[in-house]
């Protein structure tokens, strides 16, 4: 064999080798390739299932410190007099409601939403449910906030609010003041006429 030949010979032999060194793939049905299966961990997110506390009575924050403690962190809260607040200090709110009850097995990614009233207030009964304008028919806003009633209107109606009272006060933080009167009246169709509304504070009277 001469030398040309053995050389030939010889990157043939070790092309061969590096080929049956490689690992094989197979290709999947959408043309991609598709590794081997692995005993690493396949990232399964489903979540435990652990009980629901008691959290009625305790401060929003300590309430949501002891949620996540308890392994639940899809968290939420909400106005329980309906008056569309936003719980923007935790600590000036408490817990009047809890949307599952404690002592409930759920998954640790249920959410968890907390009906609250700032620490002076009493907790109504039961939540106050927002108005909403059911069938296209105006709401009954009387007594309800401004601002939940400016929520339950479509986003492009025309609405002007004035101080019932008489004194010109500017209405400035909506959810602080309670309607007393509207235009149109509760249960009249809605067809994109502008809203009138007049209100007074929440804890004075209408006149």
């Amino acid at each position: 064999m001469n030398r040309r030949l053995a050389a030939a010979t010889a990157i043939i032999a070790a092309l061969g080798a590096a080929t049956a060194c490689k690992p094989t793939s197979t290709t999947g049905s959408n043309g991609s390739i598709a590794t081997p299966a692995s005993n690493a961990s396949t990232g399964n997110t489903t979540a435990a299932t652990k009980t629901v506390p008691a959290f009625t009575g305790m401060g929003l924050q300590s309430a949501q410190d002891a949620a996540q403690a308890a392994g639940f962190y899809s968290l939420d809260s909400h106005d329980s007099l309906g008056r569309d607040r936003m719980q923007i200090l935790d600590r000036d709110w408490k817990v009047c409601s809890q949307n599952v009850k404690a002592g409930t097995k759920v998954a640790t990614d249920t959410k968890l939403d907390f009906g609250a009233v700032k620490l002076k207030e009493t907790c109504p009964a039961h939540d106050q449910a927002a108005p909403t304008a059911v069938g296209g028919a105006m709401p009954n806003f009387k007594g309800k906030s401004v601002k939940a009633a400016r929520a339950a209107l479509d986003g492009g109606t025309s609405i002007n609010v004035n101080d019932a009272s008489g004194d010109g006060r500017f209405i400035l933080v909506e959810s602080n003041w309670q309607v007393c009167t509207q235009t149109p009246a509760a249960g009249e169709k809605l067809n994109g006429q502008p809203v009138q509304l007049t209100a007074v504070k929440y804890g004075e009277s209408c006149p």
